[in-house]
């Protein structure tokens, strides 16, 4: 005996008749076309060791800047206190400017035929930044752990910068000197400065004056 599922299926085929090419292919797998490490060269002009080398140091910088771009998110959410507005502001601007670099670091190690690290368990394992904890800290200790950070990136660029410099890897140079140093130092000063230990109101010298009067 049909059932009134039976009575359906005709009707089901013929809808779906003709739209074999506009289905999704569901469930692809296949091995990579790249593995992790390996130089698909392209013609840039440059030698693949130079490609390879530069490659391989862009990776740590990149996971470095993926981690304090991700500080930066951290903190413009869990930040507290008086200054709250202005810190919660300024990590968010921080945090936009790191996502840009991250995007052109990893564009560069890819078009030096590399392959550019990505997702968050990977770049735990490769990063020098360390790992702050789950919960909250006073805003004093999270800016004093980005600037520790910025200094990691930065010391790091400016080695790398060189390297690239004297292999003739320019655009790699160029990278680093224009945008992440150049970046990262100013972000250095934006925070740096809210640590300057200041009077908000009366000056110390007017204190000292009036308690001597």
């Amino acid at each position: 005996m049909k059932n009134k599922t039976d009575h359906k299926n005709p009707t089901a085929n013929q809808n779906a008749e003709g739209s074999e090419r506009a289905r999704p292919i569901l469930h692809q797998q296949a091995h990579e076309i790249q593995p992790y490490g390996k130089i698909a060269k392209l013609p840039i002009a440059l030698d693949q060791q130079v490609c390879a080398t530069s490659v391989e140091l862009l990776n740590q910088i990149l996971a470095d800047t993926i981690t304090l771009r991700d500080l930066y998110k951290k903190h413009h959410w869990q930040v507290a206190g008086h200054t709250f507005y202005q810190l919660h502001l300024l990590f968010d601007k921080h945090f936009d400017e790191q996502s840009e670099l991250v995007d052109a670091i990893a564009e560069r190690i890819q078009l030096l035929g590399g392959i550019s690290i990505a997702m968050a368990a990977d770049v735990a394992e490769t990063t020098f930044i360390p790992r702050p904890p789950r919960g909250r800290e006073e805003a004093p200790v999270q800016i004093s752990r980005m600037l520790e950070a910025h200094e990691i990136i930065l010391k790091e660029a400016r080695t790398v910068a060189r390297q690239a410099a004297d292999a003739g890897d320019d655009g790699t140079n160029d990278l680093l000197v224009s945008q992440v140093i150049r970046t990262n130092e100013l972000q250095v000063w934006f925070l740096a400065e809210h640590l300057v230990d200041v009077p908000l109101v009366r000056a110390d010298n007017a204190k000292a004056a009036a308690s001597g009067s």
